[in-house]
């Protein structure tokens, strides 16, 4: 008899206020929802709303999840800036999967402990017109890397996730998470197969 194991992923994303990490993490949860995963998501902030830290952490399974959204070990990260960096990096594993926004991330790292992709999300949102869709062209480029889930249900996950008064942005967004999507190797660091 054959037994399947459930697989889950820890993934930490983090940033400064102001950056739409919490809008990019309910992305990248509620578009795994649409491919029928199980979900849980807990956003953290810093003592201010812009300029301090701000942290989100999603676990996807394929399974119900038995880890909390809280997490000691992780097996990703993404990173808009590399100011609140430290605490992340001491939750990776091994060979974890790390996707940073080279545009503004300037800590070192052990890029020999971990699986680096550099991303200027940034600046390829600056590129469409966009500046502040930082956020959604790193969580596409995640996604794409991971093949964690796909573009359409990225696209879809955000227009359900914009509050009404941000819906003049859902355009804006659209192109930038396909952007994000494009800019990364496909499949590089897949999720859902034993790493």
């Amino acid at each position: 008899m054959l037994f399947s194991i459930a697989v889950e992923r820890e993934i930490l994303m983090t940033g400064i206020g102001g950056q739409s990490v919490q809008l990019g993490a309910q992305v990248l949860a509620q578009a795994a929802l649409l491919e029928d995963r199980h979900v849980m998501v807990l956003g953290t902030y810093g003592g201010s709303m812009r300029g301090g830290n701000t942290d989100s952490t999603i676990v996807l399974g394929d399974a119900p999840i038995e880890s909390p959204p809280r997490v000691s070990r992780a097996w990703s990260a993404l990173a808009m800036h590399s100011r609140f960096w430290a605490p992340v990096a001491e939750k990776l594993r091994p060979r974890s999967v790390v996707v940073l926004n080279s545009t503004l991330f300037s800590e070192p790292l052990d890029r020999e402990a971990q699986r680096v992709f550099d991303v200027p999300a940034t600046r390829i949102a600056s590129e469409l017109g966009y500046p502040l869709a930082g956020s959604m062209v790193l969580v596409a480029a995640f996604a794409g890397l991971t093949s964690l889930v796909g573009v359409e249900s990225l696209v879809a996950a955000m227009r359900a996730a914009l509050p009404p008064y941000r819906q003049q942005h859902a355009d804006s967004n659209d192109k930038a998470l396909r952007a994000g999507f494009a800019a990364a190797p496909a499949n590089a660091a897949p999720a859902w197969v034993d790493a």
